[in-house]
């Protein structure tokens, strides 16, 4: 289940619908819309708002979770009190047509508290009880706290760790960094330096490596055509930002 959760996170709300990194069949498309409303969060719209946001003005004050008010306010904090000022203002000014045009996903956004309720709680608790037989209490307790919990907070670690600690072979002068611990518990998210570079990349990173899941899975649904114009960086556009900007000559994670 929590795999699940990861891919409607990684390779739906953030690769798929802030970046446009790829294009999908409708297939995929309600799969990780699915996937995105068992991990409990906001709507698919509030989050790429606020992921779009976050690049555009990553670690200012109109960044949603700026990692320089310190690592409590970029991990969770921000998710427990209102927005400042700049973020609200420059917030209205993110480009949203795609999703507003979007009429599954406006729906998903119109619904989400309800959508949160049945995929993340009642049908995940249902499913412990009924297929595998475990005591209501435990089935509650596990989905709708300990998975709950544990998915959020690995998320929410690319934010707060991958923006603090980790080093930086594409650009220096940014605070995203490759961190792979984080990348081992998002499934592939944590080559933060690589993904804020070239945040169009489906790889979210430079190679497909043994921790990015969902690197393989959209590979593997291409193959059967439900994934297609899958965008990535050229190799010279990667060594130019590495000579450039970059550490070190070296690549970010052989």
């Amino acid at each position: 289940m929590t795999v699940f959760c990861a891919l409607g996170i990684t390779c739906g709300a953030h690769r798929l619908w802030t970046h446009r990194s790829y294009k999908v069949k409708a297939p995929v498309k309600f799969l990780l819309m699915a996937c995105f409303c068992s991990t409990g969060q906001n709507s698919i719209y509030d989050w790429v708002r606020d992921h779009r946001l976050h690049h555009k003005f990553a670690d200012t004050d109109a960044d949603p979770h700026n990692v320089n008010r310190g690592f409590f306010f970029s991990h969770i904090g921000w998710l427990m009190m209102k927005k400042n000022e700049s973020v609200l203002t420059k917030g209205k000014l993110i480009d949203m047509s795609d999703i507003e045009s979007d009429s599954h996903l406006m729906f998903q956004h119109k619904y989400h508290n309800q959508l949160k309720i049945l995929f993340c709680f009642l049908i995940p608790t249902l499913m412990n009880i009924f297929l595998i037989g475990e005591d209501w209490k435990c089935a509650v307790a596990w989905q709708c706290f300990i998975r709950y919990l544990y998915v959020l907070h690995c998320e929410l670690t690319v934010n707060s760790l991958a923006h603090m600690y980790g080093y930086k072979p594409y650009n220096v002068n940014i605070e995203a960094s490759e961190n792979i611990l984080v990348s081992v518990l998002t499934y592939g998210e944590g080559y933060h330096n690589f993904h804020h570079v070239f945040p169009f990349d489906f790889r979210a990173a430079e190679t497909m490596d043994f921790f990015s899941l969902s690197t393989k899975i959209i590979r593997t649904f291409e193959k059967i055509g439900w994934t297609y114009d899958l965008k990535q960086a050229s190799p010279e556009m990667i060594e130019a930002a590495r000579d450039k900007l970059g550490s070190d000559g070296s690549k970010a994670h052989n």
